[in-house]
């Protein structure tokens, strides 16, 4: 049997962590730096740090902020927000960063994933699929922090990722974001039968029991989250936790 990761999510924006929920309504929760040094502690298996409001800012990543918060992580770390270039992606890994999280560039080329991986190895390239319902109900995946709509299927498109060699599908659905509700295990299932690379589920986990249905019945290879980390609990305050239980495959 093999160890299921379990990563914290933490959203960057100008300098702080803050969550969202469905992606809009950010809220403080604290700083990064102190906020990574918690997790060393509690030893959390990987760390995922998303600077959510790059591209739509058309801004490139914080290296001097970023590199910062990587220097002080004893785990694996992956960056997401505003790559677009295979030197952007550079800059990021000699930061400090294990991986690199690419979404809305993928829409435009594709091929970089490709660039990136002959370098640093596909498993280092991880493809992010945030997805949520149309007006009719159907799943389609959007870019730029959930404000464009793409009108692809999820499944297809994660596809398409593996064909163009990413390594890790971090698959997030934008219904469930922040709102501990669980995640969306039918998605999960669905992308994570249509493809042999790992799924990293992520959206809606408010308990450990969240985490176990994504890997056993959705069939994730790995689960992420963001609110079950940084609050005690839906509605109170901040609080840096991670279960000190292991799931296991």
């Amino acid at each position: 049997m093999s160890q299921v990761r379990i990563i914290p999510v933490l959203l960057l924006k100008n300098g702080g962590l803050y969550k969202t929920v469905r992606f809009k309504n950010a809220r403080y929760v604290g700083d990064p730096i102190n906020t990574v040094k918690i997790f060393n502690e509690k030893e959390a298996d990987e760390l995922v740090l998303l600077d959510y409001n790059a591209s739509l800012e058309k801004r490139g990543p914080d290296l001097k902020k970023i590199s910062e918060i990587a220097g002080e992580a004893f785990m694996p770390m992956g960056y997401g927000g505003g790559i677009r270039t295979l030197d952007d992606a550079k800059k990021v890994f000699d930061g400090g960063f294990e991986k690199v999280v690419l979404n809305s560039i993928l829409f435009e080329d594709l091929s970089i994933i490709e660039k990136i991986g002959n370098i640093y190895g596909a498993q280092a390239v991880v493809a992010s699929v945030d997805v949520k319902k149309s007006l009719f109900g159907k799943q389609k995946v959007y870019g730029q922090s959930g404000t464009r709509g793409s009108g692809l299927d999820p499944v297809e498109w994660a596809k398409q990722l593996e064909g163009a060699g990413a390594g890790e599908i971090f698959l997030n659905s934008i219904d469930r974001d922040g709102t501990w509700e669980g995640y969306d295990v039918d998605l999960v299932r669905e992308v994570s039968k249509a493809v042999s690379l790992p799924v990293i589920a992520c959206g809606g986990a408010g308990n450990i029991q969240d985490l176990k249905q994504a890997v056993y019945d959705g069939g994730a290879s790995a689960v992420a989250a963001g609110s079950m980390f940084v609050y005690q609990k839906k509605g109170m305050g901040v609080l840096i936790s991670f279960p000190s239980e292991k799931l296991k495959i």
